[in-house]
């Protein structure tokens, strides 16, 4: 239940909504209550000819039945003296259906409170999800499947919505019904409802069992649709390369092999959570028989304990608890899917990110001085990618890193903008540890470039002006100039308001590079950090995009990550990495003379 109530949390001002939702549900069970406690003293007068002689006197107020049985008994037997049996009837058909609309007043009322609570706890936690996925730092992302992320956010969420919220109704309000209508059954017969009440651990222990083996069901369950989401991320992403590869059916045999799994999971659980209404309903009526046995004997009695009109309104109550009981089994049943599904969700709430302001960070506006490395090492597991650094880049410089694929390159760049800390050592700028600064001002001083240009599914120009507020058209323009891309966003349709597709698929890859090159324009950052944003071009696109670079470099502090090494030549200072270490360093020139790693590099892009 603590899962359950942190769930509720979710709503706002919960305690006034709550107390709303138990009032208007103890007041539409006191009616329904009342209509059914009618029957028994009807009962006893229509059909008792030595009654309506007299009217009797009103009874002393008291908590009990025969108070209640007393004051209507004045009332209805005064109408039948005065106006006769048939007006009494239609008194008492008045009062059922005044008491049965009062009691549905309620009950709608009692269930838009539950609606509102709903509707609020879905949205405030879809985006506290997403605000603790958004939060947490790249590695996250590394370490786990997209496609299970988004189960989370979507079929999780269902679950929860469907599985814990419906059975607000079940699990907090038929309580309040069971507990007011056996309060009615003790006022009616203790020794009786004493009896009931000995026989109901029988169908809760079987129904509790049943659940228990749902709930772990349930889990696997989730687990495997997120699988399945992940597969579907994948092919749709990825489709070209089925496509090519003729993997269509390689594809086809995962998703059927999971799907498959799915189906017989739910199949589990769809029997499970169907077999827990009929056996309770069965061991009910079981239940239901042994009372009217019971009860029958006690009226049968020559000492009558039980007088048949109680005996009947007594069967009238406890049939009406019956099926209370049934939708508060049915809810719990519900209740550990939508439990399972949340503790997934409050998995990745929970997740603290490792890369997060420390208390009391200062707030960078500007950068002044030198990024410095001292003694970095940093690994994603056991074995370093980086080992040992030291590394310093002034203001105003560009610097290069070269190297082998895998070498630790666009890690070491990454350590910049604190994607990761380091392992060991330090990275510093202006001579405080990244650590020292508040992690938004710190990338806001940073632009990055990368070989795959991430673009949404909007328009040129909020593509360009991604992540930045109260940006006028000028400025977007000017920013497009210097990226070489205002002239073919004017061939468009719809020149900057034209929608590019998912991920800019309607452009070509040099257009998308030029556009992600003039988002880093318009945010004017000191530091610019480029990973290999030209390797994937062809020569004129390369080209291009090359000259906007150029153009983007100057007067600012540049890392670039290069494979092709003709588009670095010029840089300050040329960093070649190899296996986690600087093996050499300096100007195009130097290294070419010292006849290394970077010659030899250089002579095979020259085969």
């Amino acid at each position: 239940m603590r899962i359950y109530f942190r769930i509720l949390q979710y709503s706002p001002d919960l305690a006034s909504r709550l107390f709303q939702f138990f009032a208007f549900s103890m007041l539409g069970v006191v009616f329904s209550a009342s209509y059914l406690g009618l029957i028994m003293p009807m009962l006893e007068v229509l059909f008792d000819d030595k009654s309506g002689a007299t009217i009797p006197a009103l009874p002393d107020f008291s908590f009990s039945i025969d108070f209640l049985k007393g004051y209507f008994r004045h009332h209805f037997i005064k109408v039948i003296v005065e106006h006769g049996r048939i007006e009494a009837l239609m008194f008492v058909c008045a009062t059922i259906i005044i008491s049965v609309f009062l009691s549905n007043m309620f009950r709608y009322a009692e269930r838009m409170a539950a609606s509102r609570i709903k509707v609020d706890v879905v949205r405030n936690m879809r985006m506290d999800i997403f605000r603790s996925i958004t939060r947490l730092h790249i590695g996250f992302f590394n370490n786990n499947r997209k496609g299970d992320l988004m189960s989370r956010f979507t079929n999780d969420i269902s679950e929860v919505e469907a599985g814990v919220m419906n059975s607000l109704k079940s699990v907090l309000k038929e309580p309040i019904t069971i507990i007011v209508y056996l309060v009615v059954l003790f006022m009616i017969s203790v020794k009786l409802t004493l009896f009931t009440l000995i026989l109901l651990p029988l169908t809760g222990g079987i129904v509790a069992e049943i659940v228990k083996r749902l709930k772990r069901k349930a889990k696997q369950s989730q687990e495997a649709m997120g699988r399945i989401v992940n597969i579907l991320d994948e092919t749709f992403s990825g489709m070209r390369v089925i496509k090519a590869f003729n993997a269509r059916n390689f594809i086809l045999g995962k998703m059927d092999q999971e799907t498959a799994y799915h189906r017989k999971v739910n199949l589990s659980i769809a029997r499970k959570n169907e077999l827990s209404s009929p056996v309770s309903e069965f061991l009910g009526v079981i239940v239901v028989a042994i009372i009217l046995f019971y009860g029958g004997q006690l009226v049968l009695s020559g000492n009558q304990e039980l007088k048949p009109e109680v005996f009947i309104g007594f069967l009238a109550f406890y049939a009406s608890m019956i099926q209370p009981a049934k939708n508060f089994s049915n809810g719990i049943t519900s209740l550990q899917k939508g439990t399972v599904a949340a503790q997934r969700i409050f998995s990745i709430v929970d997740e603290e990110p490792e890369i997060q302001s420390k208390p009391g960070a200062r707030v960078i506006d500007s950068f002044k001085e030198r990024i410095e490395f001292r003694n970095v090492s940093f690994a994603y597991g056991k074995e370093p990618v980086i080992k040992n650094i030291n590394l310093t880049i002034e203001r105003g410089k560009t610097i290069a890193l070269v190297g082998p694929s895998g070498g630790g390159k666009s890690t070491l760049a990454d350590l910049i903008p604190r994607f990761y800390d380091p392992t060991q050592g330090e990275v510093t700028l202006d001579g405080l540890p990244l650590t020292e600064y508040e992690l938004d001002s710190l990338r806001k001083q940073m632009g990055v470039v990368t070989q795959e240009s991430i673009l949404f599914n909007d328009t040129i120009f909020n593509n360009i002006a991604f992540g930045m507020e109260n940006v006028k058209e000028e400025d977007v323009i000017q920013a497009a100039r210097v990226a070489n891309a205002h002239e073919f966003i004017m061939q468009t349709e719809a020149a900057y308001q034209t929608i590019i597709g998912d991920r800019g698929s309607k452009l070509s890859g040099g257009q998308r590079q030029r556009l992600a090159i003039a988002r880093a324009v318009l945010k004017n950052p000191p530091i610019l950090i480029l990973d290999e944003a030209t390797s994937a071009l062809d020569s004129e696109s390369e080209r291009l995009v090359q000259e906007a670079l150029t153009n983007l470099m100057k007067n600012r502090t540049s890392v670039v990550i290069a494979h092709r090494l003709s588009t670095i030549q010029h840089a300050d200072e040329i960093i070649v990495i190899q296996d986690g270490h600087i093996v050499e360093r300096g100007t195009h020139q130097e290294l070419v003379q010292r006849n290394g790693l970077y010659q030899k590099l250089s002579e095979f892009q020259k085969a």
